[in-house]
Order: C-alpha cells, then sequence, then structure tokens
C-alpha cells in the first residue's frame, strides 16, 4: 500500500516521501495518527498545496520539542516499586509510569512519546529515549527502587546487589562480634574463679 508521509517517520522517509508499507501498519498506525494519507492523486495534489503550511507548522513543533529536549535530556526520575530481595519487580515499569512521573516533575509528555527498548524489570537505573519529535529525541533516566533511600543510593554508584552484599557483610560482622564478646564474657568468668593453693588442697585430700 502506498502513503504519503506528513512528517518525518524513522526508518520511513522524509515529509513528503510516497512509500510503500504494509496495509495493517498504514491502517493502524500511519493513518490513524495522522501522519500520512493514502498516495491517490487528490491527496498528493493536496499535499502539494498545503506543503509549505505543513513544513512551517512541522517547523514550530521541533522548535518547541528541542527547546523541552534541552531541560529533559539527562533528567532522573525516581519510580518506587515493590520487588524480591534480589531486585526483581512485582511487574514492571511501564510507559504510562514514565509519562507519569517525569509530569509530576513538571515535564509534559504523553506515554506515546516514550520508548522502553529492554522490559524494565529489576531495581536499578535504567535509560529511556523519549521521542517529543520526529526529528527530535532525549534520554531520561529512571531509578527504580523500594524506597527514597534506597534510590538514594544507587545514585550514588551501587547496585542492589552490591547493597544486599553489604548488609550481609554488616550481619555476618555483627553475628562474629557478639561471639567475640560471649567469648569474652567467659574468659572473664573463669579469670574470676577462686584458685585452691596447695594447703587448700592438702586438708581437702586430708578430709
Amino acid at each position: 500500500m502506498q502513503v504519503i508521509l506528513l512528517e518525518r517517520v524513522a526508518k520511513l522517509g522524509q515529509m513528503g516521501d510516497v512509500v510503500d508499507v504494509k496495509p495493517g501498519f498504514a491502517r493502524n498506525f500511519l493513518l490513524l495518527q495522522g501522519k500520512a494519507l493514502t498516495a491517490s492523486k487528490e491527496n498528493i495534489a493536496q499535499f502539494e498545496v498545503q506543503k509549505a503550511q505543513l513544513e512551517a507548522r512541522n517547523l514550530e513543533t521541533k522548535t518547541e520539542a528541542e527547546a523541552l529536549a534541552s531541560r529533559l535530556d539527562g533528567q532522573q526520575f525516581v519510580v518506587i516499586r515493590q520487588a524480591s530481595d534480589g531486585g526483581n519487580l512485582y511487574g514492571s515499569v511501564t510507559t504510562r509510569d514514565v509519562s507519569d512521573v517525569a509530569t509530576e516533575e513538571g515535564f509534559t509528555i504523553d506515554r506515546k512519546q516514550v520508548l522502553i527498548r529492554t522490559p524494565i524489570k529489576e531495581l536499578g537505573l535504567h535509560d529511556v529515549e523519549v521521542h517529543l519529535h520526529p526529528e527530535v529525541m532525549c534520554v531520561v533516566t529512571l531509578n527504580v527502587a523500594r524506597s527514597p533511600e534506597e534510590a538514594e543510593l544507587q545514585e550514588s554508584g551501587k547496585s542492589i546487589r552490591e547493597l544486599a552484599a553489604e548488609e550481609e557483610a554488616q550481619a555476618d560482622f555483627e553475628v562474629s562480634q557478639l561471639f567475640d564478646e560471649i567469648g569474652a564474657a567467659a574468659d572473664d568468668d573463669d579469670g574470676d574463679a577462686p584458685v585452691r593453693t596447695d594447703a587448700a588442697a592438702a586438708e581437702g585430700d586430708d578430709d
């Protein structure tokens, strides 16, 4: 199926290009979201009439997107989720979650602009793409943690596995310290026991 693009579409073409696509992709994405028109003679002629207007509108939206990208790029957002001790989430972080947490911080983005290339199913820092315009993209970082305190530690560069290892080492240290204290106390008790002299021992033997 041939369509004429009304804006740049990644890996497909630039505004004004007539391209061949699968009918389902055209109907369910390109035509539905106003990114293209069927490449009929009438639509191509209509595009040529509106081309200057479309290009001006594209430039305006691109400029706005670039301004937002300059503020948004590199931002880190904390997402609090429940997870196992091993760091695996009970569920996953979605594009809607990204949109919601960014909006709460004052950045208005739509979930459809968010691209999560690898499903986020564990704690840690995860980079996510935000496509603000066909020609403007930026990257934000999600700090997925079980608590704000844990998020701060992760932000400092420690992974959940390192944190777990540190906690285990601390617990082992406390246990060993406890046994050392018990051992020292036992030694003190032995030192306090009365020492029998030879005379006392002899008396005891006579008895």
